[in-house]
C-alpha cells in the first residue's frame, strides 16, 4: 500500500496496490500543479482523509487542496460512473520517492487532443529532479 500526505500532514491518502502507470498531464490545471496522477475509484482503491478545498473546474472535476498548506492532494470526479462509483486520482508526488521510482510515466494530453500518448520510457523517477 502506498501512502501520501501533505507538507503539514494534515491530508494524507492510501493507494492499495501499486499504480501500474503515473498520469503527467498537460492541461491548463495539471500543468501547473506539476503532479503526477495515480487512478482507481473513492473508497474501494484509493481512501483520502483529512479537511480540504475544492476548486472545482467545469462540471466534472474536483482538485482537492491541503487547507492548511495548500498541497494539491487529489482530484474526484463529481459525475459517477455508469455503476455509481466515482473516479479519484491521487498526487503521487505527496509520497516518499523511492517505492514509485520505477513506475513507468503515462503521458496524457489534456490540452489538445485528450488522448493517452505512448510512453517515452520514463519513469517517475526521472521526474523527481
Amino acid at each position: 500500500m502506498l501512502k501520501g500526505n501533505c507538507h503539514c500532514g494534515a491530508v494524507s491518502w492510501e493507494f492499495r496496490g501499486m499504480p501500474e502507470g503515473a498520469t503527467a498531464c498537460n492541461c491548463t490545471v495539471c500543468r501547473r500543479y506539476g503532479a503526477l496522477w495515480a487512478y482507481d475509484f473513492i473508497d474501494e482503491g484509493i481512501r483520502v482523509h483529512g479537511p480540504t478545498i475544492a476548486y472545482i473546474r467545469g462540471r466534472a472535476i474536483e482538485f482537492h487542496f491541503c487547507a492548511h498548506c495548500g498541497c494539491v492532494a487529489y482530484w474526484l470526479a463529481r459525475i459517477p460512473e455508469e455503476d455509481g462509483r466515482r473516479r479519484v486520482a491521487v498526487n503521487l508526488r505527496l509520497t516518499e520517492p523511492a517505492p514509485i521510482a520505477n513506475i513507468p510515466i503515462d503521458h496524457f494530453d489534456g490540452l489538445d487532443t485528450f488522448d493517452d500518448l505512448p510512453r517515452d520510457g520514463r519513469c517517475v523517477g526521472d521526474y523527481w529532479f
